[in-house]
């Protein structure tokens, strides 16, 4: 499966060059599986070091995909807003979310959505899905954007320039990543187990 995303994103670079990684991001960041760690890093060896181009250019994969991310971001961002929010009102209980939930994320969102967008960009799986929660918890749109373009720019760059550093093994740096999805993945599940184990104590009284 691997094999053929990563052939599809060759062919968007020999199709479009630059503007090819933007479009590539703003798909991943619109929760679309089609990871950035093959997308950035591939750019740093395919769209820099292969053509010869000097280190710098690193910052340019840099821009194009936290552009890239930041429009994707958005789309999912409104998603949540416009979609979201109204069906966790309406029927929110049947899934064990209430009305208090929604104003504790308003809450959180409004003192540390800054620091939880921008900090989420800097990590793997967790990156792709923070736009729509904080649509539902209608973080105000130009500070998302910002702190989104802002982490997104670092992590496209980290990854491009990796690229660009390992050259034609530049797959190695997906290899090295991998291992941490995993941890990060039984984070999350842990914490959405806790939430729904709570919720499920405080809605059947004990015996």
């Amino acid at each position: 499966m691997e094999q053929q995303i990563l052939a599809f994103i060759k062919e968007v670079y020999e199709l479009l060059g630059w503007p090819g990684v933007a479009v590539l991001m703003a798909i991943e960041s619109a929760n679309i599986p089609l990871p950035s760690e093959l997308i950035m890093p591939l750019a740093g060896w395919m769209l820099i070091k292969e053509r010869g181009l000097e280190v710098s250019y690193t910052l340019m994969a840099g821009f194009y995909g936290g552009l890239g991310c930041t429009i994707g971001s958005v789309a999912s961002y409104w998603l949540g807003a416009k979609g979201g929010r109204p069906l966790v009102e309406r029927y929110g209980r049947y899934v064990l979310l209430s009305r208090h939930d929604l104003a504790l994320a308003d809450r959180w969102f409004d003192r540390y959505g800054d620091w939880i967008v921008f900090g989420s960009r800097l990590l793997p799986v967790v990156r792709t899905f923070i736009s729509f929660p904080a649509g539902v918890a209608k973080m105000p749109l130009r500070r998302f954007c910002l702190y989104t373009f802002v982490g997104s720019f670092l992590w496209s760059w980290a990854l491009a320039y990796g690229g660009y550093l390992l050259g034609a093994h530049w797959e190695r740096l997906r290899e090295v990543m991998r291992p941490f999805d995993i941890p990060i993945i039984v984070g999350v599940l842990f914490l959405v187990g806790l939430f729904i184990w709570r919720r499920i104590k405080v809605a059947i009284p004990e015996i």
